[in-house]
């Protein structure tokens, strides 16, 4: 058992050792692949406080590091732009999304983007932002909640999350995708050097004279990846879980902050229908897939040991 009280703690210096090692590793690797970010001493500062903190939040960063290396995975995302490796879909897409849910307004058929590009409110922008600002927050706080509620629980939830993102990768790689903001801005021509943008949430920015979206965008790790909407697939997977821990009225909020997401794509022009369909798949099919490993005896013994190493 590991002490509180660092002086009584036998394995402190090897721990300090190998934490310091690690986190040194991880800042040389980072500033080769994307460069030095003020975010990367963040991240470090963060996990060592944690960890030689208290025997209880060493516990917790442990637990959490499942989603710390989906983090940093996808912050290397940058040093492997998609668009290197095949074609980016950005006309083909539109058309599709066009053809299979095209909306008809005077002589002219619009994709759902289009439609609501052109019949925006405050209302909606603001209600779409606050929707959109819960895709990260929420299944953070509920992982958080069932880590100190139900630690058995907690990590069958994380690693499928970490194991849609990985399907969704997957699909980045293989299907590089523009969103619908680039074709409103830049046409059908293919620009590999585009900044990631706002598009529909500026408004909620603007309507709040601040730039929360502008700097959250600003970091975009790969502008041609908007297939899967990976923004769809994460409240399928809290409501999932939710589903299974019978959590009653919480889960009728789980449903709506869903919904919210997936119109709220759509109607910023971050993601098609198509897109979120895809992030829907995504999050179903990692949700089955890992009902399957965790019938195997390596996944339910990793499963158990890390249960009891932050027992």
């Amino acid at each position: 058992m590991i002490s509180n009280s660092p002086v009584a703690n036998p394995t402190l210096p090897k721990q300090i050792l190998t934490l310091s090692i690690l986190s040194l590793g991880y800042l040389l690797l980072s500033f080769l692949l994307v460069g030095f970010k003020s975010d990367q001493l963040f991240l470090i500062a963060l996990v060592n406080g944690l960890y030689f903190a208290s025997s209880q939040s060493r516990k917790f960063v442990l637990g959490f590091s499942i989603f710390i290396v989906y983090w940093i995975v996808f912050d290397y995302m940058k040093a492997f732009p998609n668009y290197r490796y095949t074609t980016v879909h950005i006309e083909s897409l539109y058309q599709l999304e066009k053809n299979l849910f095209g909306i008809p307004y005077g002589s002219s058929i619009l994709t759902p983007n289009e439609y609501w590009l052109a019949h925006r409110t405050t209302f909606l922008d603001v209600m779409t932002g606050l929707f959109y600002l819960t895709w990260v927050p929420i299944p953070l706080l509920f992982a958080t909640y069932l880590f100190f509620k139900d630690r058995p629980a907690f990590y069958p939830f994380a690693l499928t999350f970490v194991l849609v993102n990985l399907l969704g990768f997957v699909v980045y790689y293989l299907y590089p995708a523009a969103p619908p903001w680039y074709s409103q801005e830049y046409g059908f021509v293919f620009h590999p050097h585009t900044p990631g943008n706002t598009a529909g949430l500026a408004n909620f920015d603007r309507y709040f004279g601040i730039s929360l979206f502008s700097s959250i965008y600003a970091k975009s790790s790969n502008v041609f990846a908007a297939m899967p909407s990976l923004h769809s697939s994460y409240p399928v997977i809290v409501l999932y879980s939710g589903l299974k821990k019978k959590l009653g009225w919480v889960n009728l909020f789980f449903v709506v902050v869903m919904l919210g997401i997936w119109f709220s794509a759509v109607y910023s022009s971050h993601h098609y229908v198509l897109d979120v369909l895809a992030g829907v798949t995504s999050a179903l099919a990692g949700i089955t897939l890992f009902n399957q490993l965790v019938k195997t005896t390596w996944m339910a013994g990793f499963i158990q040991r890390m249960v009891a190493l932050t027992a």
